[in-house]
């Protein structure tokens, strides 16, 4: 199951070659990232309180400039493994007018569990596993 944000372009995220500095696209993956783990868990912003966890690892292909326009572009994020102390989210920034879609990046980030107190890895827990096991997919 793939979830989608929308999100919108800020002036400021424009960089002297009038597109989104690539650095930004690691913002507009992390937002969506983080919204979709909360709606997946179903715990609203107390994802990070009931299941910690850091990114490990997150890479990104740059496929087209992202420009400054209106309406929002879409940030499609979805589940593309689950291990016993990780998993990955694969997503991608999409821009959808009617029949077309144009693809501008994709990432795939790394999490990993870990304990609130150590900061050590551990085993993902039973409802965890099963809310980030719902959402695979082949996107």
């Amino acid at each position: 199951m793939t979830f989608t944000h929308p999100v919108l372009v800020r002036w400021s995220d424009i960089d002297s070659y009038d597109h989104v500095n690539n650095v930004r696209y690691f913002d507009y993956f992390q937002e969506a990232r983080i919204l979709f783990l909360a709606e997946a868990a179903g715990t609203g912003p107390d994802y990070f309180a009931k299941y910690p966890c850091v990114l490990v690892s997150q890479t990104i292909d740059y496929l087209r400039p992202i420009l400054l326009r209106h309406p929002p572009y879409d940030v499609d994020v979805w589940v593309e493994s689950v291990g016993n102390t990780s998993y990955t989210l694969g997503s991608r920034i999409v821009d959808r007018d009617g029949e077309t879609e144009i693809v501008y990046a994709r990432a795939a980030s790394v999490i990993v569990a870990v304990d609130a107190e150590t900061q050590a890895k551990r085993p993902l827990g039973a409802v965890e596993r099963e809310s980030l096991v719902r959402h695979v997919s082949a996107t």
